[in-house]
């Protein structure tokens, strides 16, 4: 579905989820609350996103009154708000009432009322129950002058399993398969004797059938794209005006978010990172500070050319982890600036008043239960309230890349139900990661797209484990170095079709030719067996040293690539692994083992030079420091420095003219960067 780009502020948002009804009874609260935002410098909140049983506390009888009256308290204050539609979670007497609506659980037993996202997708009660509901909200509401957006529901998530849903997953599978023999084609459910003779005897999800598992969280991604648009309907029909939006979860990955991200018109997402650590945490904190960033921009990348919005974070700490401790002074600025830095227009916070009681009364707000606003808490939203207007121009601007790793959905699923040699490690999304570290650490911008995204935008695209190509993928990439793109895959790359079906004929399947490379087994390598890696004399990349592989080793035949690197041990010793093959303009490489961080840093820096990508100041960043920039419409680029570590950090700014935006005073070339600060300089164009 094509949207509208509907979405674009004119100063940043600073807000706050906004929950009045919690305190009707509670007088003199709503005017203390009017206070308080704007003595936090917040100039927004979104309302009525679990308002159902205020809004319509029986069948057919509505209340709006108390809506309408915090509309127009907002309005009179000062603050712009988003709108939630209430589906999200139900109240009691529908549930009872239509107990249709109520989940199934893969138990097969309908799920009693309770918690919330607890509705099926499928039901025609409960999308007509949401469409009446959303109707009302457009005709009162959808015209008011300080309504910045529709927020759709609250973070779709789970499966439904009952008779309905697997009715409509029948459907969806005979319009994409036809008949009962392309489908039995395409699961190969001819093994175990699995073979369907009848569309009536699709009734469970069977694990033993992979492309069964991954279709079906393909057909609830549909269920869940039907279910926005028939909430969307009359919110576009009505108020055409009104940008709509979804708040995705990160790491979250039962839908294809991809997908979904062509039902809205703007991106937004809930951003939970628990900083400072968990019990039996091992790796460094800063780490924290790159996977945020990678979720940035795997969100921001579904529309890159829109802006997005993280419309949900905690200004404190949340509740449900194992550990949650304080952020430490100069965390939370640094968290939020980091949303700014990679196309964030504004930053909102779960929720503004801690509720005095259910599940989640411990989680972070910016006015907690004692009702003050002297708080450290209080003053870090204030002051990043105050920072916003001094970075105003940046508003309008997009990060730009010229780096992808990607990211895919349909891969994703396909890589977890598979059983293969390295089950206990297949690690998808971390070697994601792994291979945007080197980037991030020079303070390289990257984009994080799934694999349907026009590589042509990009100079260097790098493609870890892409196990499960699908259509037009190969040829698209081919296409893609012909023209002069700089190519990396990985292990595990062009094993499967979209049904999960292996290529025969060997593997990288439809990319062997491209990569110059055939694999003929796969090791798996158990914790305590390390397997070294050298640089081929004279290899044109000028690879040279010894590095580690881990947990997988495929090993492989150069048939037209040339050899940059090879095992040093194991009885595969002498064989390729890391290999380079020109074609057309381009080029494509070829990473067969799990490499350490020490190689993945080494050669990002050769393929960096060898694409014309300087890092941005210069070289490597101290280590858990990254530096990420936006430019803005008149051309100025803006540079967001931060540190992640526990300690201070001192950084080289080069000749590079930058300009301090807050100390207004001249720059020497080094920067002192406390723990967990942000220090942002601009340059003119």
């Amino acid at each position: 579905m094509k949207t509208s780009p509907l979405f674009r502020p004119t100063e940043f948002i600073h807000g706050a989820d906004y929950n009045p009804e919690q305190w009707a009874k509670f007088p003199g609260i709503w005017d203390t609350d009017m206070r308080l935002l704007n003595e936090a410098n917040l100039n927004s909140v979104s309302l009525g996103i679990f308002s159902w049983a205020e809004l319509e506390p029986e069948e057919g009888i509505y209340r709006f009154e108390w809506m309408d009256e915090i509309i127009d308290r907002l309005e009179a204050n000062g603050q712009k708000f988003f709108l939630a539609t209430p589906s999200g979670a139900k109240p009691n007497w529908m549930a009872l009432k239509y107990p249709e609506i109520r989940r199934v659980g893969e138990d097969e037993r309908r799920r009693l009322q309770g918690l919330r996202h607890n509705h099926c997708l499928t039901s025609p009660i409960y999308r007509e129950k949401v469409r009446e509901m959303n109707t009302l909200l457009a005709k009162r509401y959808g015209h008011r002058r300080h309504l910045l957006a529709w927020h759709i529901s609250n973070e779709y998530g789970g499966n439904c399993y009952c008779d309905l849903c697997k009715a409509d997953f029948r459907l969806w599978l005979k319009e994409r398969y036809q008949t009962l023999e392309g489908l039995n084609d395409a699961w190969w459910s001819r093994f175990w004797s699995h073979t369907y003779t009848d569309w009536a005897q699709i009734d469970r999800i069977d694990e033993g059938i992979h492309a069964m598992l991954v279709d079906w969280r393909r057909f609830m991604t549909a269920q869940v794209a039907t279910f926005i648009r028939n909430e969307a309907a009359p919110l576009r029909e009505i108020s055409p005006q009104v940008p709509t939006t979804i708040n995705m979860m990160g790491g979250y990955d039962q839908y294809d978010y991809n997908a979904l991200a062509k039902e809205i018109d703007f991106i937004s997402w809930d951003s939970y990172p628990v900083w400072h650590g968990q019990a039996g945490e091992v790796t460094p904190h800063w780490h924290n500070g790159m996977w945020t960033t990678f979720y940035h921009d795997q969100f921001r990348s579904m529309k890159p050319d829109e802006p997005m919005l993280l419309i949900e974070t905690t200004p404190s700490q949340v509740n449900w982890a194992g550990a949650s401790p304080l952020k430490r002074p100069g965390m939370h600025r640094t968290a939020c600036l980091l949303a700014v830095s990679r196309g964030s227009e504004g930053v909102c916070y779960f929720q503004f008043r801690s509720s005095q009681g259910s599940s989640e009364k411990y989680h972070g707000t910016v006015v907690s239960h004692d009702g003050r606003n002297d708080t450290r808490v209080f003053r870090d939203v204030q002051d990043l309230g105050t920072l916003f207007q001094k970075i105003q121009p940046v508003i309008g601007s997009l990060p730009k890349s010229q780096v992808a790793v990607l990211h895919d959905f349909q891969n994703r699923w396909a890589i977890h139900h598979m059983q293969f040699v390295v089950n206990q490690a297949k690690n998808y999304v971390g070697t994601c990661v792994d291979h945007y570290d080197p980037f991030w650490a020079r303070g390289i911008g990257m984009d994080v797209p799934d694999q349907s995204v026009d590589f042509n935008r990009y100079r260097i695209v790098v493609a870890p484990m892409l196990h499960m190509l699908l259509p037009g993928t190969a040829e698209r990439l081919i296409a893609y170095v012909e023209n002069g793109g700089i190519l990396v895959t990985t292990y595990m790359t062009g094993y499967v079709n979209e049904s999960d079906l292996c290529f025969l004929g060997g593997f990288p399947g439809p990319l062997r030719e491209l990569l110059g490379v055939r694999i003929e087994e796969t090791d798996a390598l158990p914790p305590f067996r390390k397997v070294f890696v050298s640089g081929v004399a004279g290899n044109s990349l000028k690879l040279t040293g010894q590095w580690e592989a881990r947990d997988v080793c495929e090993i492989l035949h150069a048939e037209s690539a040339e050899v940059l690197a090879t095992y040093a041990s194991e009885f595969y010793a002498g064989t390729p692994v890391i290999t380079r093959k020109v074609t057309g303009k381009g080029v494509a490489y070829h990473i067969g083992a799990r490499m350490d961080a020490s190689f993945l840093d080494t050669f990002t820096s050769t393929i960096l030079s060898e694409a014309g990508i300087a890092p941005l100041l210069g070289g490597t960043l101290p280590v858990g420091v990254t530096a990420q920039t936006r430019i803005d419409p008149e051309g100025k680029t803006w540079m967001f420095l931060m540190n992640f570590n526990e300690t201070d950090a001192t950084v080289s700014l080069g000749d590079g003219k930058w300009q301090d935006v807050e100390a207004n005073s001249p720059l020497n070339e080094n920067v002192d960067l406390p723990a967990f600060s942000t220090r942002i300089f601009f340059r003119e164009r």
